[in-house]
């Protein structure tokens, strides 16, 4: 049995909650830690979120033990993994005590504030010998998932353009972090880094970058958009965003266009999500599997129980999608 601790109690801490509990035969969540005290008394049925359900979420504490010390969390040695789900801008000091304290480590998006940063991390787990996944769970998404083998199997052909979206209104929870940008790195670094890191995923690195956008809320960048430029020709941009008007909600959605169909995949349409257009009909594709939370955990148990590092998300893969992130603040601040 695997033993996590989490710390950070918002709205992603809840939904690790849940995806760690959707995993209990392989892992138990041992413990919680947030040094305001929030949300240790394993209430959270006060916090929501952009994705997801909003079930509310009570934690057991008679078998969950809380701390409002990440010291004294590190210090226990039943730990196996910490997952980190506070401000991007914790993430270094806290990952590398977790690492050198001997513990596993899963750290949500984006790895760090800065690509510097996340490489500092990545070298003391190699130093330790001792895993660091960021969260990417988009790789883990049933429907994400499915493109990344549609591209890889060259069954429709080769890829002519894609284009990825996912914009929203601004944040309505923790904005004292979200909008400080100095923190956050804006949308483009919080939300837009997804489809940055899904983009590298299934067509590797681009050549270079040309981005635009704006600020609205955070002093960084809250409305990008790019195109990832590759040698091999294909279109491929995405549009990042959380400067929607309020009441806008939640935009997730993906167009690729192969030499012999079209995938489009769209979160409102709920019971037709992906639909695949070939030869004159459209075809609605059904995925099956766990939600990307949970997928993204499970892999990880798998990896900690053989020894082994991740292999569909690493340290590296954090480090690198940051770097491109940082190009394209670069290239629309221009």
């Amino acid at each position: 049995m695997i033993n996590v601790g989490i710390i950070g109690l918002g709205f992603m801490g809840a939904t690790h909650i849940k995806a760690w509990q959707e995993c209990a035969a392989d892992a138990r969540l041992a413990a919680l830690c947030n040094p305001s005290g929030r949300h240790l008394d394993g209430d959270f049925t006060d916090v929501s979120g952009n994705l997801g359900t909003d079930a509310p979420l009570k934690v057991d504490m008679t078998t969950t033990k809380a701390f409002r010390s990440f010291d004294e969390m590190l210090a226990d040695p039943e730990i196996d993994v910490i997952d980190i789900c506070t401000p991007t801008h914790t993430h270094r000091e806290l990952a590398i005590a977790a690492l050198q304290a001997g513990k596993h480590v899963l750290c949500e998006k984006p790895m760090a504030r800065t690509s510097e940063d996340a490489r500092a991390m990545a070298e003391v787990a190699r130093a330790t010998g001792k895993i660091l996944m960021p969260a990417m769970c988009l790789r883990f998404w049933p429907e994400w998932a499915w493109l990344k083998e549609a591209v890889a199997s060259g069954r429709y052909g080769r890829v002519l353009s894609a284009k990825f979206t996912r914009i929203a209104e601004p944040p309505a929870w923790g904005q004292s972090f979200f909008f400080d940008g100095t923190k956050s790195g804006g949308a483009l670094l919080d939300l837009h880094i997804h489809d940055t890191d899904f983009v590298r995923y299934i067509f590797g690195q681009p050549a270079k970058v040309e981005s635009c956008g704006y600020t609205k809320v955070s002093g960084c960048i809250d409305h990008v958009l790019t195109r990832y430029i590759y040698d091999s020709g294909e279109l491929v941009h995405a549009e990042g965003s959380w400067a929607m008007a309020k009441g806008f909600g939640f935009r997730m959605a993906y167009v690729v266009n192969f030499e012999h169909a079209t995938a489009d995949y769209d979160l409102a349409r709920s019971d037709a999500m992906l639909q695949v257009s070939q030869n004159g009909t459209k075809e609605t594709i059904q995925c099956e599997g766990p939600s990307g939370h949970v997928a993204q955990v499970q892999h990880l148990i798998a990896a900690i129980k053989a020894g082994t590092q991740p292999t569909v998300v690493t340290a590296e893969d954090g480090v690198a999608a940051l770097k491109v992130c940082e190009a394209e603040a670069a290239s629309a601040m221009k």
